[in-house]
């Protein structure tokens, strides 16, 4: 799946539409509603897209629910409803995500892993923390693991390992990365260090333009770039950016941006909102409408600019541009 090429894509994703169509009793629904035959989806641009709020409020997946062996559910904000992603296989997902990392930087032995993400800590079901634990489990280094607040520990961990052969993996949500460039500490710097941001202020900070968070980081960690993860609960699929907030979408992945003021017209220009595919998500519904507004830039990279407006804050990778 991860190295499809573009036919193989396009034909994969117009054989599990018609599958899903046929066996999401929520997918077919909204196409009933919508008035949409799916014999008459032929090409990609025909592909009618699920609006994300409906992981909120039924449950996405292929069949009965029988075969459900793991649920995982997005952060949210405090009061509001969040989404239930409804899997057939943990292990695949954990799989799928180790294999989709490890293209774009090796393998996981090659690292130690720090994750410092508190809140997606501090609740069940986050697929943030299964899969940074996964990475943890596969990096078979005794120096990775989880951080919450303990800010000491984390920059005395990482002093520890600047001398060391492996490279070193800080994966952290981004308001808990912002306070330790805010604790005041002295950080010395080291050149085989990656500081990959997740996104997500969670309520606890105001919300920033990207370029402002990554130059403070960037300062305070004595780094060139700042990497990102862009991710979500109802997707089995990450995407990776190794700077400047520019994603190279994995093949399993394809992005079509929507008109902005017409959810079921594409945008004739390069920016508008996110609809996504993702062939991880066969068993779910692998054709969603995001509420996140995208940018391709000339050399084909995405980047992620927002959310409409009155969509909910969560816990991805969503900085305001």
């Amino acid at each position: 799946m991860e190295t499809l090429t573009l036919d193989q894509f396009d034909d994969f994703a117009l054989e599990l539409v018609q599958f899903q169509a046929q066996t999401n009793p929520v997918y077919a629904a909204y196409l009933q509603a919508r008035k949409i035959n799916p014999t008459s989806i032929q090409k990609l641009e025909d592909i009618p897209y699920l609006p994300i709020q409906f992981y909120k409020n039924t449950s996405v997946f292929c069949g009965n629910g029988d075969a459900v062996t793991q649920t995982y559910s997005s952060s949210g904000t405090t009061g509001s409803i969040t989404s239930k992603h409804l899997l057939w296989s943990e292990d695949f997902y954990l799989n799928h995500a180790q294999r989709l990392f490890e293209q774009e930087y090796g393998p996981l032995t090659d690292f130690h892993i720090l994750a410092l993400l508190p809140a997606y800590l501090e609740r069940p079901g986050s697929s943030l923390v299964a899969m940074a634990s996964h990475f943890i489990r596969q990096s078979n280094s005794e120096a990775s693991g989880f951080y919450l607040y303990n800010q000491k520990e984390l920059l005395q961990q990482l002093a520890s390992l600047a001398r060391g052969d492996r490279k070193v993996l800080l994966l952290g949500v981004t308001f808990a990365l912002l306070d330790l460039v805010e604790s005041k500490a002295i950080f010395q710097g080291f050149s085989n260090l990656i500081v990959m941001e997740t996104g997500g202020m969670k309520g606890r900070r105001r919300e920033m333009v990207r370029e402002e968070v990554h130059q403070q980081l960037k300062v305070f960690f004595k780094v060139e770039q700042i990497h990102s993860e862009y991710g979500m609960t109802e997707l089995l699929s990450q995407v990776y950016s190794k700077g400047n907030g520019k994603f190279q979408l994995p093949s399993c992945m394809r992005v079509m941006l929507r008109d902005l003021n017409d959810p079921f017209s594409p945008s004739i220009r390069s920016q508008g909102g996110i609809n996504l595919i993702d062939l991880a998500n066969f068993h779910s519904c692998a054709f969603i409408e995001t509420q996140d507004i995208g940018l391709w830039d000339e050399s084909g990279f995405l980047e992620v600019l927002g959310r409409f407006d009155h969509s909910e804050l969560r816990g991805c990778n969503h900085l305001v541009q």
